[in-house]
């Protein structure tokens, strides 16, 4: 699909080969925090995860994109989240799993092709992230491609012993 095609990367729907790349990133302690994960996930639990990601955005209000590198190599995951037809409205969040892909421009064209596919596609009128406050780069991120933040959601995740605030981020159409 052109749309989800760019210069560094394509995005592409998961595949059951996809396990393995997909169990690591959902075990892997060190970003839990941003995906809100508090215990590991087995194999078996993934398998049934990728037999149903087939489903349709409409139906599963998700979808879960592969970021790959023209080389392909699969380096981290987009994800289309809270899909709402009706509001027309999306919430969208990245990550490069692979840290020798990171601050070389892959996120920002995962992004860039998520929302042109978002607004083309889905039809939405918004797009949203919601931004752990200490996640520089990813503030610098979504602010780069015109995100822009519309409130702070104060001591709303309890990480490491301490409360932090998420920033709503939105970009409209």
């Amino acid at each position: 699909m052109l749309t989800l095609t760019g210069e560094k990367l394509y995005l592409r729907a998961l595949e059951p080969e996809d396990l393995d790349f997909i169990y690591e990133i959902e075990n892997d302690e060190t970003i839990w925090e941003i995906s809100a994960t508090q215990t590991p996930y087995s194999r078996f639990l993934i398998k049934q995860y990728l037999e149903n990601a087939h489903q349709d955005i409409y139906e599963a209000k998700q979808l879960r994109l592969v970021m790959v590198s023209n080389k392909k190599e699969n380096i981290g995951l987009i994800d289309l989240f809270e899909f709402d037809p009706k509001n027309r409205r999306v919430g969208v969040g990245l990550l490069i799993a692979k840290k020798e892909f990171r601050y070389k421009g892959y996120g920002k064209e995962a992004l860039q092709l998520v929302c042109k596919y978002a607004f083309k596609h889905l039809h939405v009128h918004q797009l949203y992230a919601n931004i752990v406050e200490d996640n520089e780069a990813s503030i610098k991120l979504f602010e780069s491609l015109g995100f822009q933040q519309a409130g702070i959601k104060k001591d709303w995740t309890f990480v490491n012993g301490e409360f932090k605030s998420e920033l709503l981020y939105q970009k409209l159409d």
